[in-house]
């Protein structure tokens, strides 16, 4: 449990070098502060570069939780980890640094790959709660009981199906949007497409999908709980049987 402290320093001092650079690129293109509509002029090779500061922030999150352990749900569970942890201290930045979100009902954009994320501060942070949670408890009950949970292909299934749910509630509006105004054909030109930057110039989001978003959630933590029930249930059936041939025998 030790390993959290300085991944904890890790994912709060990457939070406010993320948050340092949003703070950059507002004043570039949002200079009297961010709000919907998106501002569609941005440079391509700014929007470039972005896309490629997103990825690369993916893959130092991903190499800590390899460095951090052997087996590979330890090492998933650092990243998801240290992953919430930068997650909430990026908002925790942008804060601190620009007096924003005025409310954890706020409107942001999350990720451009493969379109654009949106959706309200708060479904983030939920997100990132969940997976600091599940983290901190599957390496509790490995080093604490020697229980590794490990699903089944149906848990798996669960968290992917959850998580996909998810995705859709935070990349709705954008997909829905290319869909029906004809860009689809154009997916990879939108950078260049003068029409797509009128249409993103004037778009508003205006409903979260909540009903998604929450069984999403409770896909994921459903399956999380199941199998820990499921694990702790094979172990204590473990712990009885070798305490039964460990018992004297009298005749």
């Amino acid at each position: 449990m030790k390993k959290f402290i300085p991944i904890t320093i890790f994912g709060i001092s990457m939070g406010f070098l993320e948050a340092a650079v949003v703070v950059y690129l507002r004043q570039i293109y949002y200079p009297t502060g961010f709000s919907f509509p998106l501002n569609p002029y941005i440079d391509k090779n700014i929007l470039f570069i972005e896309l490629i500061r997103e990825v690369s922030t993916i893959i130092m999150l991903i190499c800590i939780g390899i460095i951090a352990a052997k087996d590979f749900i330890k090492k998933f569970c650092y990243f998801l980890f240290v992953f919430g942890v930068w997650d909430i201290f990026y908002y925790i930045g942008l804060k601190f640094f620009l007096n924003w979100p005025e409310s954890l009902l706020t409107w942001d954009v999350l990720f451009l790959i493969p379109v654009v994320w949106v959706g309200p501060v708060v479904a983030p942070v939920i997100c990132s709660l969940t997976m600091i949670f599940i983290a901190m408890v599957v390496i509790y009950i490995d080093e604490r009981y020697k229980i590794l949970l490990k699903g089944k292909f149906v848990d798996w299934l669960l968290v992917i199906l959850g998580s996909f749910l998810i995705y859709i509630a935070f990349t709705f509006d954008f997909t829905k949007l290319i869909i029906e105004k004809g860009f689809i054909k154009k997916f990879f030109m939108l950078a260049d497409d003068v029409q797509f930057a009128k249409v993103v110039g004037s778009y508003v989001p205006q409903k979260f999908m909540w009903w998604l978003f929450i069984i999403g959630e409770f896909l994921i933590l459903f399956a999380f709980f199941k199998v820990m029930r499921e694990n702790m249930i094979i172990k204590n059936k473990k712990n009885i049987i070798l305490s039964i041939k460990h018992l004297p025998l009298f005749f």
